[in-house]
C-alpha cells in the first residue's frame, strides 16, 4: 500500500479542515497516511533558567514517516514549511507545500488548486527540487549541547538593552575575521530572500552552493555581507561577557554563552521541494517581492505655448 504523509498547521482552522478532507480522500483510494502537525518541528524555547532546550535532529521525525514514504503535504504558510522540513528531511520526503498563509514564499500551490495539484503528483508528474541545508550546533568544550537543521537562516545577535557584540569567524581554513555588529546572520540561498535580505544581503539564486554571511548593523565601513562556498564550515566565537541569544528560521533557539562556540556545516539532509512545473525564480522574486517590475513610463514631453 502506498504511503503519503499530511503536515499542517493546527492553529489555522481552514488547513485543520483541509487536512481531514485530505485523509478522508486518499485514505478511500487505496493510500496510507500519516497525519501530524507542524509543532512537531519547532524547536522550543530556551530560558535564563534553562538556556539549553535540546532536542536531536533525527528525534523529531514523527510517527509514521519514514523512507518508505512517496510523498507528503504541508498545509500553512513558510513558518509551516520550515518546521516540516525540519521533521522529515532525515527521511528524504519530497514535500507539496500549499499555502494557507499571506507570504508563501516557500509553498508550491495554493488551496483552491490544491486537487489539480494532488492530481498531478499523484500520477507522478512533477519535478524534486532539492535546496541546501545547514546543520547548526552548539558546543561547549567538546560537548554538544544543541544542533538543529536550518533551511533559511542562523541569526546570533546581542540581547536587547545591551552593548555591540563582537564575533570571531572562522571560514573554512581561512583567517578569523572579527565582526563588531548588533548580530550576525549566516544564509543558505532559500534564505537569502528572508532576513539576511531586510539586513542588506544578496539575493542568491537556488542551486548556487554557496553561503552568505551578513552583519546586522555593523561598526565599521567595512563589514559588509560576504558569499562563500558552501562546502567551507563556519565555527562563531562570541567574544563579549555578556551571553548572546541564537535563533534558527526564525524558529527558536538558545543562549550562547562566552565560553560556547557555534559551528555550521551543509548538512547531508536537503529539502526536497515537488515542483509541479519547471522552477522560475525570478517570476517568484516578482510575484512576491516586487523585484524586476517595469518602471512607469514617463509621459511624453509636449512643447510649452
Amino acid at each position: 500500500m502506498p504511503k503519503v504523509g499530511i503536515i499542517y498547521n493546527d492553529i489555522k482552522p481552514i488547513a485543520c479542515r483541509m487536512a481531514e478532507e485530505l485523509e478522508d480522500k486518499l485514505t478511500a483510494t487505496g493510500w496510507e497516511v500519516c497525519s501530524t502537525t507542524g509543532a512537531g518541528g519547532i524547536l522550543g524555547c530556551s530560558g535564563p533558567e534553562g538556556p539549553i532546550c535540546h532536542t536531536p535532529i533525527e528525534h523529531l521525525i514523527p510517527d509514521g514517516f519514514d523512507e518508505t514514504m512517496d510523498f507528503a503535504i504541508v498545509l500553512g504558510g513558510d513558518g509551516t514549511v520550515l518546521s516540516a522540513f525540519r521533521q522529515i528531511a532525515p527521511c528524504h520526503i519530497p514535500l507539496l507545500t500549499v499555502n494557507t498563509g499571506h507570504m508563501g514564499f516557500l509553498t508550491e500551490t495554493y488551496l483552491n488548486y490544491l486537487p489539480q495539484a494532488l492530481e498531478l503528483v499523484l500520477a507522478g508528474d512533477y519535478e524534486v527540487e532539492e535546496r541546501v541545508m545547514l546543520s547548526v550546533q552548539v558546543f561547549r568544550s567538546d560537548r554538544l549541547l544543541w544542533e538543529a537543521l536550518c533551511l533559511n537562516e542562523m541569526v546570533m545577535h546581542r540581547e536587547p538593552l545591551t552593548s555591540m557584540c563582537h564575533f570571531e569567524i572562522e571560514i573554512g581554513r581561512h583567517a578569523p575575521v572579527d565582526i563588531a555588529a548588533d548580530g550576525i546572520i549566516v544564509s543558505t540561498p532559500t534564505g537569502s530572500t528572508a532576513y539576511s535580505l531586510s539586513a542588506g544581503g544578496p539575493v542568491i539564486t537556488p542551486g548556487v552552493p554557496v553561503l552568505q554571511l551578513v552583519p546586522i548593523c555593523p561598526h565599521s565601513l567595512a563589514s559588509r555581507a560576504l558569499v562563500f562556498a558552501d562546502s567551507e564550515p563556519v565555527t562563531i566565537f562570541p567574544a563579549n561577557p555578556n551571553r548572546l541569544v541564537m535563533v534558527v528560521d526564525g524558529n527558536a533557539g538558545c543562549y550562547i554563552l562566552p565560553e560556547d562556540r557555534v559551528r555550521m556545516v551543509r548538512s547531508q539532509y536537503s529539502a526536497r521541494f515537488i515542483r509541479l512545473q519547471q522552477p522560475e525564480f525570478f517570476h517568484l522574486l516578482r510575484e512576491k517581492l516586487g523585484w524586476g517590475l517595469p518602471h512607469i513610463a514617463k509621459p511624453t514631453s509636449v512643447e510649452l505655448p
